[in-house]
C-alpha cells in the first residue's frame, strides 16, 4: 500500500472514481483541494516533469474548450501565469506517491508507479458522465483530508 496524495477538483466525478480506483488497489489516498491549493510556479512544475506546457492543462477546461486558451499557442511563461491565475485549468489530477509527483490520470503510468488492482477499470482522464450511480458512489467517498507540507 502507497499513501498517495491526490490534488482533486471537487465534485469532479472522474476524480472521485481515479480515488476509488486507488483505493480499491489498496492505496490510502489523501485528497487535496486543487483549486484552493497555494500553487507556486515551482511546486507545479515538479508535476510535469518534462511534459511541454501544452500538455499541464485540463482539456475539459471550459476556458480550454471553448478556445479562449490555446494551450499549444503559449510558451511555459505564459502557460504558468495563466494556471497560477486559474487553478481550474491545471490539468487534473496531480498525484505524488513513493517521492515522485505526476499530472494526468494515465492508468498504464499509474500501474507501473504504484500499482493497480484490476478490481476496477481504471477508466481515462477527464470528465466522467454524472449519472446516479457516479454520484451516489463519490456521496459515500470516507478519503481523509489533510495538510502536506512540502
Amino acid at each position: 500500500m502507497t499513501e498517495v496524495i491526490f490534488y482533486a477538483k471537487p465534485g469532479c466525478q472522474g476524480n472521485a472514481r481515479q480515488v476509488r480506483v486507488l483505493q480499491a488497489s489498496g492505496h490510502e489516498v489523501v485528497v487535496r483541494d486543487l483549486l484552493t491549493e497555494a500553487w507556486t510556479a515551482e511546486r507545479l512544475l515538479g508535476f510535469f516533469g518534462d511534459r511541454p506546457a501544452s500538455e499541464w492543462f485540463n482539456r475539459s477546461a471550459v476556458r480550454v474548450k471553448s478556445g479562449e486558451i490555446v494551450p499549444e499557442s503559449l510558451d511555459a511563461a505564459e502557460a504558468m501565469a495563466l494556471l497560477l491565475a486559474d487553478p481550474a485549468l491545471i490539468r487534473r489530477p496531480l498525484m505524488q506517491a513513493a517521492g515522485e509527483r505526476h499530472a494526468g490520470w494515465e492508468p498504464e503510468h499509474v500501474a507501473r508507479w504504484i500499482g493497480l488492482g484490476g478490481e476496477m477499470s481504471p477508466g481515462r482522464e477527464g470528465c466522467a458522465a454524472v449519472t446516479r450511480d457516479v454520484v451516489e458512489a463519490a456521496a459515500g467517498e470516507t478519503c481523509r483530508q489533510v495538510p502536506l507540507a512540502d
